[in-house]
């Protein structure tokens, strides 16, 4: 196994690097890989950048170059549902992108034409991994759909429209875009969110920042574990 891991935030990446045995670096793109093992599986860690173009274009480099054939995406992600709290996690089940709209072809909103794609499913047993982890650590979580766009949702407007059309649990800025490049190269990824904001509160970006990051990383040690 070769797993891929792509951070949202740099202190994900950053905090992750101790766990990386033989850690080297390179930088394509634009975009710095990190390539070492971890419990004796080889990973490639990356911070992807903000939005799907910069998301795409780390995991189309992960998997052709770097030949990656599991990812993990870790970030954060705005709460769609009540149950959803500050820190809790939402896990997908699938992948949309809010953003495609065709519907006046015809289509059905967020249709990928050409794959004729909507949801992009996760892969089941990574995701059961990730809950049996979340569970052990009692960290409240919930599964559905994510979905995906280059729009920082802040308006309960937003949050009702996306939550209404696709079903979704929670919006952030790159996973659809992850599982659109991981589906077309057969590749198996999971997406696990940190809940950002929620119900119109948030916590300050410091605090936030380091408690999401600190509960990402344990996250991830703790399922590649679990891959062992």
């Amino acid at each position: 196994m070769k797993l891929g891991i792509i951070g949202a935030m740099q202190i994900e990446i950053e905090n992750l690097k101790p766990s990386i045995k033989g850690a080297k670096t390179e930088t394509i793109s634009g975009v710095e890989f990190i390539t070492g093992t971890i419990d004796d599986i080889e990973v490639v860690a990356a911070v992807s950048g903000i939005g799907k173009v910069f998301a795409a274009v780390c995991t189309e480099i992960m998997v052709l170059h770097f030949g990656v054939d599991h990812v993990i995406n870790i970030g954060v992600a705005g709460s769609l549902v009540r149950d959803l709290k500050v820190l809790d996690v939402a896990v997908a089940e699938s992948a949309v992108q809010h953003d495609m709209n065709t519907t006046a072809l015809g289509d059905p909103a967020g249709l990928i034409s050409g794959i004729n794609v909507v949801n992009f499913e996760a892969d089941k047993e990574l995701s059961k991994l990730v809950t049996e982890v979340l569970e052990a650590r009692n960290i409240p979580y919930e599964t559905g759909v994510i979905a995906s766009g280059d729009l920082f949702v802040d308006t309960d407007r937003q949050r009702t429209t996306i939550h209404k059309k696709f079903d979704a649990i929670a919006a952030d800025m790159e996973g659809g875009s992850i599982a659109h490049v991981c589906y077309i190269n057969n590749v198996p990824f999971t997406l696990i969110r940190s809940i950002s904001d929620a119900d119109g509160s948030a916590m300050d970006y410091n605090t936030f920042a380091g408690k999401a990051a600190q509960q990402s990383i344990a996250i991830v040690l703790d399922l590649i574990a679990k891959l062992k």
